[in-house]
């Protein structure tokens, strides 16, 4: 029978103009299709997106997934695929994944990523392994892999850091200190001046006394 503009009554056992389906055919789920204030019964080879089919005794139904941004489900409390946008993990959907979790995004799931111990403590701050004769040198702390991803696709995160420091000691005990190649290169040029002042003003005092 045909009530209206829908085929409303096929797959039905017993069917109502008003209401639509009220019983469906054995391998069939029943459906409860709402319309603003109305609602009839459809007899569906499969439920539509936010719902399951639940398979009982009387009759084979659509209930609906009880999961949150859930768009098909295996069970009431168990989401398989979840609305776009959302990342499907252990039955649920989530906005981001949660800690220790990575996004895989192709399928939209979070799977076991990287797990990273404790960072330790920074390093002695050194420079061109040495720890001292410099004023500024690098230190530097790492943290292990506990645990490798499940997927090599997902990047473990960082596992050593370096930052600048200030060493302890800017001069080398028992080592002799070197002046900057500028400064020495001041002093130089400093002292070949100085020498060659002291030239001229000797050939000068030298000539004054013959003159004389």
């Amino acid at each position: 029978a045909n009530y209206g503009p829908n085929p409303i009554c096929k797959g039905c056992l017993s069917c109502s103009k008003d209401n639509g389906c009220i019983r469906c055919q054995q391998k069939l789920f029943f459906f409860l299709r709402r319309e603003g204030m109305r609602q009839y019964g459809e007899c569906l080879h499969s439920c539509p997106s936010g719902y399951y089919g639940l398979r009982t005794p009387d009759m084979n139904r659509c209930s609906r997934c009880r999961i949150e941004n859930c768009d098909s489900c295996f069970s009431r409390d168990f989401c398989t695929k979840c609305k776009t946008g959302f990342y499907s993990h252990r039955g649920r959907c989530f906005r981001g994944c949660p800690s220790g979790f990575a996004a895989l995004e192709e399928l939209m799931e979070c799977v076991e990523g990287c797990e990273v111990g404790q960072w330790s403590e920074w390093g002695t701050c050194s420079r061109n392994n040495k720890t001292c004769g410099f004023k500024w040198g690098l230190e530097t702390r790492t943290r292990q892999i506990v645990k490798k991803p499940a997927k090599d696709t997902i990047p473990c995160p960082t596992i050593a850091e370096s930052r600048r420091c200030k060493m302890a000691m800017r001069h080398c005990p028992g080592g002799k200190w070197r002046r900057p190649a500028k400064t020495r290169d001041k002093k130089k040029k400093k002292k070949n001046l100085m020498e060659r002042a002291q030239k001229q003003h000797s050939i000068i005092l030298a000539t004054d006394k013959t003159s004389q």
